[in-house]
C-alpha cells in the first residue's frame, strides 16, 4: 500500500481584478508527516514561475470546510455551498483560491483511509525525528 496520496485539483485563482483563473493544484499527504497536507502549484501558476507549495495541518483543512478556520498564514473558510477558499499569506501579498468542497472532502476521505483522524501519533518515528535534529544541530 503507498503512503502517499496525491490528488489534482482545480483552483479558481482569485486576484485583485474582476476575473477568476483557474489554475491546477496538486494536493499531497504522505503517511511520514501525518499532521500535514500540501497544496502545490505549477510554475505557469505563479508569479515566481516556479512551482510553490504550502504545508498545513490536515486538520485546518478539514474544519474550514465547515467553519473558518486558521491565524497563520494559511486560512481556510467555506465559500457557498460548493466550495472552500484557501487563503495564503506570505510577505510577497496574499493568494486566494476556491477549491470545490467535494475535491477536498474526496481527499481527506483517502487521508483517513490511510491515517484515520487522531490516530496520527501511531505513524510517527521520533527516533528517526529527534537524531535528524540532533544531526542538524551538530
Amino acid at each position: 500500500m503507498s503512503t502517499v496520496i496525491e490528488q489534482a485539483v482545480q483552483a479558481r485563482l482569485v486576484a485583485t481584478e474582476p476575473k477568476v483563473e483557474s489554475v491546477p493544484a496538486t494536493l499531497r499527504y504522505d503517511r511520514e508527516d501525518p499532521f500535514a497536507v500540501r497544496m502545490a502549484f505549477p510554475a505557469p501558476a505563479t508569479l515566481e514561475g516556479i512551482e510553490v507549495s504550502w504545508a498545513f495541518a490536515r486538520e485546518l483543512l478539514e474544519t474550514g470546510m465547515d467553519a473558518p478556520a486558521g491565524m497563520g498564514d494559511v486560512r481556510v473558510r467555506p465559500y457557498g455551498f460548493d466550495r472552500t477558499v484557501v487563503e495564503f499569506h506570505a510577505a510577497e501579498g496574499t493568494a486566494i483560491v476556491h477549491v470545490r468542497t467535494s475535491e477536498l472532502r474526496r481527499f481527506l476521505e483517502r487521508t483517513a483511509a490511510l491515517v484515520p483522524a487522531g490516530r496520527e501519533h501511531l505513524f510517527l518515528d521520533m527516533d528517526h525525528d529527534l537524531a535528524e535534529l540532533l544531526r542538524d544541530a551538530l
